[in-house]
Order: C-alpha cells, then structure tokens, then sequence
C-alpha cells in the first residue's frame, strides 16, 4: 500500500512538472512566472503536509520582515535578532523532540516527542540565514515579498536542497528570456541519471536477496562482524548515500534547469579526492559551502592563533554533524571530521618543515587511499544504529585478529566494489568526454598571438557535446534492469534518505 502510495504520487508530480513546463513557456513575464512558480511551489510542499506548509509561510515573513528591519539600519544586535528566531524556530521542530523521546512519562517533554520536523526545514533555515548575513554584509539584495518568499519555498530544493543562496536565484527569478529546448533535453538527462542512481542506492540498501544489502548488514550483531565485513558495510554505505543524495540532487538540479534555472551543484566526484579537505569541497557542496562562508570564517578571523584555526575547523565541522541531528553519533562523526582536517593540515606543515618529498606516482594513490579509507571509517558514526554498535565496528577495524573471518554474504561484498568499480569508470569516461567536448586552443594562440578556439571534431566529440541525447535511453535501460534486479516488494525508488534532515 505504501509503495502504490509512493509510485501515484511520483507520477503525479511528473505530470505536475510537466504541465507548469508548458504554461511556464507560454508566459512571457517574468513577474508571472514568478507567481506561477511560487503557487507551485506552495501546493508541492502542502502536499506532504498542509501545516508544514503554514510553518514555511510564517518563517518566510518573518525573515522577510527582519531583513527590511536589518537594512533600515545594519548592526550586529539586529543580525542576532534573525539568527536567533531562525535557530530557535529550528530547535523547536527539531531538537526539543529529542527531549521527548528520553522521557517515557506523560509530561510536557514527553509530548514534546511527537513534534514532526517539516519537511527540509533545515534547508531553507540556513538559506533565511545566508540572506541575514549577505545583507549584513551589504550585498545589493532587494527582493520583493514575493520573489523572497519564492527562494525560501522553490519546489525543486525545498524538501531537500541543495542549499541556496539569493544572490545567485534573484537574477535567474528576474530573467525575462524564454525556456530553450536545450535546457529541456540537458535537464531531462540529469533527472533521468538521477533516477538510475537512487535505484543503484536501493540495490545496494536491500540487496540482491532479503536481509543481504546495507540496511540487513547493520541490523546485525555488532560483535558478529570481522574486519573485511566492517570495511565492506561502510564502503557500501557510503556509496549508498552517494547514489541515494547525488541522485536526488541530479533529479533537483535537472527539474530547475528544465526551466532554465541552474541551481548550484551539490557533488563533484568526491571519491576521487586525494585530501580530506578537497573531499569536503566536493561533497553536499552547498551546506560544505554554506559552514564555511557562514561559521568557519567568521570563526577563523576571531584570532590569529594556529590552534584557534584548528579549533575552528573543528567547531564548524561539529555544528556540520549537529545540523544533521542532535544525536551523540552525528556529533563525534562532526568532531572526527574536524580532526581529520586539522591532522591533513598538520601533516602539510610537517612535509614543509621536513621537505618531505614523495614521487607524484606514488603520492597521488597513497593520499587518496589514505583519504578514502578516512572518510569510509567515519560512515560508521553517521550509519550505526547505537552508540555501542558504532563503538564495537571501531574497535574491530582496528583489531587485527578479526581480519581472519567474513561473515556478510559474498555477493554482498561483491555488490559493493561492483559500486565502486561502476563509478570509478563512469566518472573516468565521463571525464574523457568532457576533455573531448572542451574547445582546443587554435595554433595561433598556441604560439602566444591571439587566435581564435577550434571547435572539436570528429564522432567522439560529438558524443562529448551532444551526450544527452544518446545517455537518456541508456540510463532508461539500465534502470528497468534495476527494477528487475529487486526481487523483493520494494519501490525502485525509495525515500530521499536526507529528507529527514
């Protein structure tokens, strides 16, 4: 019932999108695009649940309110104003919960348990903040109720981002150029390349048989598990996520370019970084992005101190695990992260005091080994059911003795590098096509005169710049073989899994 539930109202909101395309290009103001667009948006979000729309309103004019009281005169109480009644109205849905479910007896904060946090809330809560901040900061930024009220609640990132910011979607709102068939056919290959990776992401969560996908690894004892199988569950994990939220922002991204709106990306193959910083600058983009701008900066500049810089990197990756929830687990994945980071930073003063110089060769794979392996480890915090779960995995990765035995299903494991090895390859013929696609300099720009770029050639190239037209029936194919891989009664296309962040 759940799963018919689910597929009704995917195709209702495919057939949603498809008729605003079609009204939005017979309109040639952007006035009432704009509307069109804001009524959409409300009824998508009312969709999931009319009050969480009634929450979105009244954060929308309030913040809008606080910035008009905020420009009339810029001063930091007025900015701690809006920061305030933005964490506090976020806390309230999303922390005091928390509080409730420790308690089991009929009181106050017992009650205060069954609080549902609106869907995406701490998405568009950090995008009414970096508005506060960009006017604090005197960005000419003068949008109307309506065009603010807009850039909080647009369907396409409402539920689950990426995070915006109004200086880059306030001229987009404005454009006056119509809707091309260019951005259609780009964004139908993007929505359609995210749908096969969220079926990739449930293949690896359920498995090729009942119970033998992540979710059935991490449902079993802790102390079962020997090292490979620890290494296996977070390397699948984290390659779920990657699919499960890289699709979902593919799907996100491509919805907004069907109506020639570029959103900001939100991944840049982040298992290929060889440093944990390059990771987190190609990893959920827009929130990595977000915490530094927002709070590592502001933090960092306090003091000139070394360790107060590390302490900053530590502090905003700790606020990173607390956006994502108030539990014990997310923070010490936040505070690992940050240590991580400063130990990265520590080991390059160290090759710069010592002259530590390793053959590019041999450097390149170590590090992104080294980071891969890293980041990997840290899904464990982020993916284990309790504490005394995440506790135990930690303690036997690093327990040789448990090296000697796998006890997870084989074709589980071999799932998972199948993953791995897939998108290592896709991401390396993707870049191979993007190199065919870049304009090669002429020869006189070559030789240093100015001259003008040639275009590239050949059948190559034009698969290189013309790839959404043989890539969409390709990634139809492969995700009606994912849907016949899963066996089991489950949607091929289950729940976006940071919707509930």
């Amino acid at each position: 019932m759940i799963h018919s539930a689910l597929t009704h109202r995917v195709l209702i909101y495919a057939f949603g999108v498809l008729l605003l395309r079609l009204v939005a290009s017979a309109i040639s103001s952007f006035r009432t695009r704009q509307w069109l667009f804001l009524v959409a948006s409300y009824l998508f979000y009312a969709s999931w649940g009319p009050w969480f729309l009634a929450v979105l309103v009244f954060s929308s004019l309030v913040n809008y309110a606080l910035g008009i009281h905020l420009r009339r005169r810029i001063t930091p109480g007025r900015l701690w104003l809006g920061i305030g009644f933005n964490l506090l109205l976020l806390c309230f849905f999303k922390y005091l919960p928390l509080i409730g479910g420790i308690s089991t007896s009929n009181t106050v904060a017992a009650r205060l348990g069954h609080i549902v946090l609106p869907l995406g809330m701490s998405f568009w809560t950090f995008q009414a903040i970096s508005y506060l901040l960009d006017l604090y900061r005197e960005e000419d930024l003068d949008p109307s109720l309506l065009e603010f009220c807009l850039f909080m609640a647009f369907w396409p990132t409402v539920i689950s981002g990426p995070v915006c910011r109004l200086p880059n979607m306030l001229p987009q709102f404005r454009q006056a150029s119509g809707l091309t068939w260019e951005d259609m056919g780009k964004g139908t290959q993007r929505m359609l390349t995210g749908i096969f990776m969220m079926a990739v992401s449930q293949v690896l969560a359920v498995g090729l048989a009942s119970g033998q996908g992540v979710d059935g690894g991490f449902a079993r004892a802790a102390n079962s598990l020997g090292g490979l199988d620890v290494w296996c569950l977070v390397v699948g994990y984290g390659f779920q996520l990657f699919f499960n939220f890289a699709g979902y922002s593919h799907i996100v991204i491509g919805a907004a370019q069907l109506f020639s709106i570029r959103l900001q990306e939100n991944f840049n193959r982040p298992y290929l970084s060889t440093t944990p910083s390059m990771f987190w600058t190609r990893w959920h983009m827009s929130l990595s992005f977000w915490i530094r701008d927002y709070v590592f900066f502001p933090i960092a500049t306090l003091r000139r101190e070394i360790w107060w810089r590390n302490a900053s990197l530590v502090i905003s990756m700790f606020v990173f695990g607390l956006w994502h929830k108030g539990s014990l687990l997310f923070m010490l994945w936040g505070i690992y992260h940050g240590f991580v980071l400063v130990l990265h930073r520590q080991w390059q003063q160290l090759q710069l005091k010592w002259e530590i110089r390793l053959p590019r060769h041999l450097l390149t794979p170590l590090s992104w080994l080294v980071t891969f392996g890293a980041v990997s480890l840290g899904w464990i915090f982020f993916r284990a059911e309790s504490k005394e779960q995440a506790a135990t995995m930690v303690r036997i990765v690093f327990s040789p003795a448990r090296y000697t035995r796998v006890t997870l299903p084989l074709n589980f494991c071999g799932l998972s590098l199948l993953a791995m090895i897939g998108y290592f390859a896709v991401v390396g013929i993707a870049a191979l096509l993007d190199r065919q696609a870049r304009p090669a300099p002429s020869a006189a720009s070559v030789g240093g005169a100015a001259g003008y770029e040639r275009s590239p050639s050949g059948v190559l190239a034009l698969l290189a710049r013309d790839r959404w037209v043989w890539v969409v029936p390709i990634v139809i194919v492969l995700t009606v073989y994912a849907l016949l891989i899963l066996h089991q009664p489950v949607p091929l296309i289950g729940p976006m899994m940071y919707r509930v962040f």
